[in-house]
């Protein structure tokens, strides 16, 4: 029996979606999979079960540009276009979810509201030392009491002469523990929702790391706490108030998670489909039964319509045509995807895929986080709703 894979399933790229890719937009995902493949995956799973953050790789994603790849050049950025920015999450996130997870924090929620919503004086401050790695950033929204509902949030500040004085929570917060800035919405003491840039060793802000994740491991995670943290007023973001600027950060961020799900769902199909092929029972590999064939047909299938789906959206992201709706339904449809699939693998490789030879338990656990970060999966589906009926089902 003939076991070669053809080019098309080997690049799990079915419908031949090279085609409508620039020769940039290679050269971008293949310089980003050379580098995973290089420094990443050989230690991923190592630091996944110490549950350590791999911190000397933010220097590696710095030097390929994975850190605001779409900013303009002139504050460190890449200057590429979001189709290269999603090429590039699927690369990480086809090695591990965590690992997407802070390229993804520092690009679109620290780095991309500092240049859409900052003064020219906060982008030349920030953005090119976030660029190159010298510095770390996090994102503060989500409180302990307000997740999916974060115009309830509690932090708050208010105005103290030159300065402000900060006090609140945050947690969940990617990164929080090693990041050398926040950028923290608060509610000033109007009740409207600001923007700040709180930096670390500002008195009375600390950021404790969270432990015992079974998720997410090899990413570092904690919360914001900030007891009358005096922040200068030149800190607060200019351009942006109310609950619209936290959004408009994490549509980037969601739209760059519908990519990277496709990367986790691609390298659990084909682990599965490797290990099909040479796994034998009864005389032969089990690749040549049809429940294995069902599954993989389906894999395949479930693959394919995300990429179609993503790519359009990148097409509509450049042209400044994505719409919040269209981010939900990738985001949403996407993670929930590659979860069955992970699902699914470990299924085919029976008592092995719950080991660490494989990663396919490892997306597995960590697609459970991102299936409820940056909106939940039942969030997303009332965000269409709306979007569908033009009525609000949250209230």
């Amino acid at each position: 029996m003939s076991t070669t894979l053809s080019t098309s399933t080997r690049q799990t790229d079915f419908y031949q979606l090279d085609d409508l890719l620039t020769e940039e937009h290679k050269m971008v995902r293949d310089a980003v999979q050379q580098m995973i493949n290089r420094d990443v995956r050989p230690i991923i799973e190592e630091y996944a079960q110490k549950a350590e953050f791999p911190a000397h790789l933010i220097q590696k994603f710095a030097e390929i540009g994975a850190f605001g790849p779409t900013l303009p050049i002139e504050y460190g950025g890449g200057g590429l276009d979001y189709i290269s920015y999603g090429l590039m999450t699927q690369e990480i996130e086809r090695c591990d979810s965590g690992m997407r997870s802070t390229v993804s924090v520092q690009s679109s929620l620290v780095m991309w509201p500092i240049y859409a919503y900052g003064s020219e004086e906060q982008r030349q401050k920030y953005l090119p030392k976030l660029a190159s790695g010298e510095m770390v950033g996090c994102f503060g929204l989500t409180e302990p009491n307000h997740g999916s509902n974060p115009g309830g949030m509690l932090t708050s500040f208010k105005e103290a002469g030159d300065h402000l004085v900060l006090n609140g929570s945050k947690l969940w917060i990617t990164n929080s523990p090693v990041a050398d800035i926040a950028v923290v919405w608060a509610k000033n003491e109007q009740g409207r929702i600001r923007g700040l840039i709180v930096e670390k060793g500002m008195e009375g802000f600390s950021a404790p790391e969270i432990h015992n994740k079974w998720s997410l491991r090899a990413s570092v995670t904690g919360e914001l706490v900030f007891d009358n943290v005096k922040v200068p007023k030149e800190n607060i973001l200019p351009n942006i108030e109310g609950l619209r600027g936290p959004l408009g950060c994490l549509d980037n961020a969601r739209y760059g998670i519908a990519w990277g799900a496709i990367g986790a769902a691609i390298d659990c199909y084909e682990t599965a489909l490797k290990y099909s092929l040479e796994r034998e029972q009864f005389g032969r590999p089990i690749a040549g039964f049809q429940l294995q064939q069902k599954k993989l047909a389906e894999m395949l299938t479930e693959i394919t319509k995300a990429q179609l789906l993503t790519w359009r959206l990148g097409t509509l992201k450049n042209d400044g045509k994505a719409t919040t709706a269209q981010i939900s339904m990738a985001k949403r449809n996407n993670v929930d995807m590659a979860l069955h699939i992970a699902r699914e693998a470990r299924q085919m490789l029976g008592g092995m895929g719950i080991t660490g030879d494989y990663p396919i338990m490892r997306h597995m656990m960590n697609l459970e986080s991102v299936i409820t970060y940056e909106g939940t999966h039942d969030i997303h589906l009332l965000i269409l709703g709306h979007e569908i009926t033009g009525i609000q089902a949250f209230k």
